[in-house]
């Protein structure tokens, strides 16, 4: 059985690793028959310094999209094999810029044959295949240049612990959770203040009685978050966020956006028009999420709390 078609797409760095060494295999064959004294990792600062132009290590890093560290074990290589050979930069003694030694110069007449069968030989192999695999891979470079593979997977891995998310209303027994996750953080941060204490030990009073409401994040029937929906009395803002906590453990499973997008929509359908809320910027985590979920700042309302230094606002869309 092909181990590929057994375990799929998800091989695919294997098998493109797999493919590069086959046609490193080749190549060195290929530099044997021609009698070029190069080996394949060596090209790409070949070619770019075949064409004429001596550059620093940098330079050539930044033009074969290579490492810096890369380049300069070739470079050491390439110059130990007499391929290439250090020269001081004309307008900066301090620095070395690389170009051809006698040996190079001569490879870079040698090996333009090679080339052109080469090339030849590539094109042929294109022009069989059903996909051309060089426009395939431009754009495929293209797509993780916007988006890495581990962001991808990261995004994956989300989504799916996500599933096990659900979202429901406040229940009496949720309250000591309530209590006391919002308490870790603050105590951890800040200090409890009145409003605090007020909130978080009698939310039926303080909060859902006054037309607020609390939701609660449950991942495999565990309470792992919280956030609050608090009625204001105030001309501009219908309601506030707040009290927003998550579990460490439950961190990094975008649950904090399913609660933020959930308290949205809560307060959509309670008819408000803006949602409010106050933060401190050393809670970066949690400033990054409002920002995600489409906050803006604003400045000069009134504020309860101490530990305030940021407010923020979103307007709801219908």
């Amino acid at each position: 059985m092909n181990f590929f078609d057994n375990v799929g797409v998800m091989a695919i760095g294997t098998r493109l690793r797999m493919l590069s060494e086959k046609m490193a295999e080749d190549a060195t064959k290929i530099y044997e028959m021609y009698g070029v004294g190069l080996r394949p990792k060596w090209f790409p600062v070949f070619y770019v310094l075949s064409q004429g132009q001596e550059k620093s290590i940098t330079a050539i890093a930044n033009e074969i999209g290579h490492s810096h560290p890369s380049v300069s074990k070739i470079v050491r290589e390439m110059v130990q094999d007499g391929v290439l050979s250090e020269k001081k930069d004309v307008s900066d003694g301090r620095k070395n810029n690389i170009v051809l030694a006698s040996k190079g110069k001569k490879i870079a007449d040698q090996i333009l044959q090679q080339y052109h069968d080469v090339e030849n030989a590539v094109q042929t192999m294109l022009d069989q295949s059903r996909h051309n695999m060089w426009q395939a891979i431009e754009e495929f470079e293209f797509l993780l240049e916007q988006k890495t593979m581990l962001e991808r997977v990261k995004e994956e891995k989300k989504h799916r612990e996500a599933e096990k998310v659900k979202i429901v209303s406040f229940d009496p027994k949720y309250q000591a959770f309530f209590k006391r996750i919002n308490e870790n953080w603050i105590n951890t941060h800040f200090v409890m203040e009145e409003n605090d204490r007020n909130s978080l030990e009698n939310p039926k009073e303080y909060i859902l009685d006054k037309g607020g409401d609390i939701l609660v994040a449950l991942c495999d029937g565990e309470p792992v978050g919280v956030c609050a929906l608090i009625k204001m009395n105030d001309p501009e803002y219908d309601y506030e966020l707040a009290k927003m906590a998550v579990s460490p453990k439950a961190k990094g499973k975008g649950i904090g956006w399913l609660l933020g997008k959930a308290i949205e929509d809560r307060a959509r359908i309670l008819g408000a028009k803006k949602i409010y809320l106050e933060s401190n910027t050393i809670l970066k985590p949690a400033i990054n999420l409002y920002h995600k979920l489409g906050f803006k700042k604003v400045v000069g309302h009134t504020t309860p709390y101490k530990r305030c230094n940021i407010q923020m606002e979103l307007e709801l869309k219908p």
